[in-house]
């Protein structure tokens, strides 16, 4: 585990180093934690961009969960049929906000707990609505590229969602967490590619066990092929 630890702080470290998220470009358009909670729902299968831009709209519209409430999943797919799985995106809406009304009193909750019991709700949205609105660190969003990136260099044996979030708890510190997804999705949209990673280019190759392993394949090869 020491050595896990390690590695961790090293990736850390270097994504710290690499990456002004700032600069980036992720979810923005929202001034509410509600509205930041159906963006977060809508980017499954979605870019940010794609995302940001539906929301411009959307949001005119519906601006509360008394809006959506009061409207109908077939009047909310007109405003997100550019998102992947949009019918269905557009009943959770409309179902969690009247729930958020009738339970919640049209408040977000503040917990994991409670935010996965609202439909359409996973862990990785409501780490999301956590870390990036209430600043709470309860866990780790881990989507596509946290997944990838995680099993690539050897932070994790698991393909699972979930349990790579506990191996991610365990080995990142409690105030990085927040932070962590964002450094690994830029890191994930710029070199770690999930087709053609830029190994080569890329400032963590020479801790990553996938590239290690691969460096090894090539290298026993090239053994191979002289010895012939």
């Amino acid at each position: 585990m020491k050595n896990m630890n390690k590695l961790a702080n090293v990736v850390l470290e270097r994504l710290l180093e690499h990456y002004d998220i700032k600069k980036k470009e992720f979810l923005n358009n929202y001034s509410t934690p509600f509205q930041l909670l159906v963006a977060a729902l809508l980017s499954a299968q979605s870019t940010d961009k794609q995302v940001n831009t539906v929301t411009n709209q959307l949001f005119k519209r519906y601006p509360d969960p008394q809006s959506f409430a009061q409207s109908s999943p077939e009047e909310i797919e007109q405003y997100i049929k550019s998102v992947g799985l949009y019918k269905t995106k557009a009943r959770n809406i409309h179902n969690l906000s009247k729930v958020l009304l009738s339970e919640y009193n049209s408040s977000v909750p503040k917990t994991i707990s409670e935010l996965i019991k609202l439909p359409g709700i996973g862990r990785k949205t409501a780490n999301v609505v956590l870390n990036d609105w209430f600043q709470i660190n309860e866990g780790i969003a881990v989507d596509t590229h946290v997944q990838r990136i995680s099993y690539r260099i050897g932070l994790t044996k698991h393909t699972n969602p979930e349990k790579i979030e506990k191996d991610l708890m365990l080995l990142f510190p409690k105030n990085s967490w927040g932070i962590l997804t964002r450094l690994f999705i830029s890191h994930g949209r710029e070199i770690c590619l999930a087709r053609n990673p830029k190994c080569d280019n890329c400032f963590l190759s020479d801790i990553c066990k996938k590239n290690i392993i691969r460096k090894n394949k090539s290298s026993k090869r090239e053994k191979n092929n002289i010895t012939k």
